[in-house]
């Protein structure tokens, strides 16, 4: 179900002979002429004409034949065609996910203000099946809702659909219930991994090729998985997803997006290979050209800024820099996409994590040092680029829209408080177990075991010893009510003192995101990993409580007998205030800065983690998430409760 049954729905014989002849009668650029050195080996650079494409948009193309087609003849470049029109890719990237809904229209807006003419968002399986079986396309995940509102808005759009899409999100995007089964291979034709990805891609790609460019939409590429090169463990598992996209009816262009130096291993016969990269130089294209000389340039993700790790340095990416790099892309006819354009927030439980020597989270912020920030206002690399792009244009750009409304709040000083211990009864009925088992294969949600957030393990212990547990990620281990210590992937023993009596062991553990790129994601089962033994001999009789926190759960919290936060209270708690936003809700920032570590919920919704070892230093907290008036906060603190949570201004954070 390739070319011939792209051709059978969108060209009549009369069409096709048109296109033929259109690029002999238009030409979209200008004369090349010989740059002093070339950036690009075999592209020289020519003084540029501003394009005029106002033609060439979802609102204006109603009559259809071909969508974007590559095209190389002999003597000129290879370039992008769009209705059999010379055609450059100027993308940015955008996750709906990571971005409130009430907010797309005003981001992709400010995109086309920019200067762009195509979003690219990537599409995350385990958000949209966090249980086997169990599809979410509502709300802030309906993805058909917001290509349409992009085409509204006159962008193109490019999805890259997976079923991996790494983006810094928890396992790379996949569901957590791939890691139950020990036999099952991600990034496979593993039976259960093909059979898992053939289910989804049964539910999602039926909701895509309605938005297709052939069928009216604006979908004019789809990405076949991503960056599979620097994983490369099966040569069949590409072509086997390029196989299974043309069987559910995709028939725009697709493409295949790796590092430049993983090309060779990541791409697949008869599908456009593009390229990641931070910057461009003369070797960038080397691997590139071994796979294909014949056709256009494009620069899948063009790295704008960087995500931040904990307990890392704030990454940023000079302006500047970014501004002479576009402007390269243009000279030499490479078509682009901007990673990121805006990258939102890791709402939720939603980060990934890198290994580098050690396991260390993706922070909740995605501002990514991004062309917009993180609550969607203009950066400095905005301006330069609509700058750019503007010159370029035939047609000015649209106006520039207004700034989203933000506020200062009077701090919020939580007044009651509830010890983790007093919580367990309002958690879902806990599971029995002779050994525990780690979150992925908890017997609970329909048998999809726990994705995200704390699971903890109790047991009767009725002496002290070495304690030895290997826990992912990280673990408090109390006796009763009392701390004892620390375990992790670095320290997986301590020495608990002797007692009398029998007391309860007690190990909280926190998923504090699955790595989402390398090798290794292969083993990111969170929780306790294996037996716990007290002088080598294993306990048993676990109980075991799922701390998922989901807004069920907070509805249950509510009926709680709540206590007068003390002085000072040492352990796992949470917290409750209430901020008072006024009349009309803005978006704010809140910051903890006499708290430790913890994650702040505010009517329900999980705003994300935060940490005193920075580098981020507050949460977003968009306005559409708040009522008129009062709203509940409530903090989950682990290891020691503070004073108040400051609401700041966007410019201090």
């Amino acid at each position: 179900m390739g070319s011939p049954a792209f051709l059978s729905q969108c060209l009549s014989w009369k069409r096709i002979v048109g296109i033929f002849f259109l690029p002999f009668v238009l030409s979209g650029f200008a004369p090349r002429l010989k740059h002093k050195e070339d950036v690009v080996p075999g592209r020289s650079h020519q003084l540029q004409s501003r394009f005029d494409w106002s033609h060439l948009t979802p609102l204006e193309l109603k009559d259809r034949s071909v969508g974007l087609q590559t095209k190389s003849t002999s003597g000129g470049r290879p370039h992008f065609t769009l209705e059999g029109h010379k055609f450059l890719i100027f993308g940015g990237s955008i996750h709906y996910f990571r971005v409130p809904r009430e907010y797309w229209g005003d981001r992709l807006l400010k995109l086309k203000a920019c200067g762009f003419n195509t979003v690219t968002t990537y599409v995350p399986w385990n958000l949209h099946e966090p249980e086997r079986g169990r599809f979410d396309f509502s709300g802030n995940l309906d993805l058909e809702a917001f290509v349409l509102l992009a085409a509204e808005i006159g962008l193109w759009v490019i999805l890259r659909p997976g079923p991996y899409i790494c983006s810094e999100i928890d396992l790379g995007g996949l569901p957590s219930w791939l890691l139950r089964d020990p036999q099952l291979k991600l990034r496979t034709t593993s039976k259960g991994f093909i059979e898992a990805v053939d289910e989804y891609f049964d539910h999602l790609i039926p909701k895509v090729t309605p938005l297709q460019y052939c069928r009216g939409g604006p979908v004019i590429a789809v990405q076949v998985e991503n960056e599979y090169g620097s994983f490369n463990k099966d040569r069949n598992y590409m072509p086997y997803l390029h196989k299974t996209l043309l069987q559910r009816g995709i028939v725009e262009l697709l493409l295949t997006s790796d590092s430049e130096t993983d090309v060779l291993k990541g791409h697949i016969k008869g599908v456009l290979a593009t390229v990641n990269l931070k910057r461009l130089h003369k070797d960038a294209f080397n691997q590139l050209y071994k796979v294909q000389r014949d056709k256009p340039l494009l620069i899948m993700e063009y790295w704008v800024g960087w995500f931040d790790k904990w307990g890392d340095t704030h990454n940023v990416k000079d302006a500047n820099n970014v501004e002479h790099t576009v402007s390269e892309f243009i000279k030499y006819e490479i078509s682009f996409n901007v990673y990121m354009f805006h990258g939102g927030t890791n709402f939720g439980f939603m980060n990934g994590a890198s290994y580098v020597r050690k396991h260390i989270g993706v922070v909740t912020s995605y501002d990514y040092d991004a062309v917009l920030t993180e609550a969607g206002d203009y950066t400095e690399k905005y301006f330069k680029l609509r700058k750019l792009l503007g010159s370029v244009s035939v047609t000015p750009l649209p106006g520039l829209p207004k700034l989203t409304p933000k506020a200062v709040y009077p701090p919020v000083t939580p007044s009651l408080y509830l010890p983790l211990w007093d919580v367990l009864q309002y958690l879902n009925e806990p599971v029995k177990l002779n050994q525990p088992v780690n979150m992925e294969n908890l017997p609970i949600n329909n048998g999809s075991g726990q994705s995200y957030g704390f699971i903890l393990y109790e047991t009767p212990l009725c002496s002290g010893g070495h304690l030895h547990a290997l826990v992912h990620d990280t673990a408090q281990v109390f006796l009763n009510e009392t701390i004892v210590g620390i375990l992790n992937e670095d320290i997986q023993a301590l020495q608990i003192p002797q007692f009398r009596g029998c007391q309860l062991l007690r190990i909280l553990v926190e998923n504090q995101g699955r790595l989402n790129f390398s090798w290794k994601i292969q083993n990111e089962q969170k929780g306790l990993t294996g037996s716990v033994t007290v002088n080598n001999t294993p306990l048993e009789n676990f109980t075991v409580y799922s701390l998922e926190m989901k807004m069920s759960f907070f509805e249950r919290l509510r009926s709680a007998t709540w206590r007068p936060v003390p002085g000072s209270y040492l352990g796992p708690a949470f917290y409750r205030g209430t901020l008072r936003a006024g009349s009309s809700p803005k978006d704010t920032f809140l910051r903890l800065l006499n708290w430790n570590y913890g994650f702040v919920f505010i009517n329900g919704r999980n705003l994300g983690r935060y940490w005193n070892i920075g580098p981020q230093e507050s949460l977003y907290l968009p306005g559409t998430w708040l009522h008129p008036e009062d709203n509940e906060i409530i903090l989950f603190e682990k290891m020691k409760s503070g004073s108040d949570i400051q609401s700041i201004d966007p410019k201090l954070k």
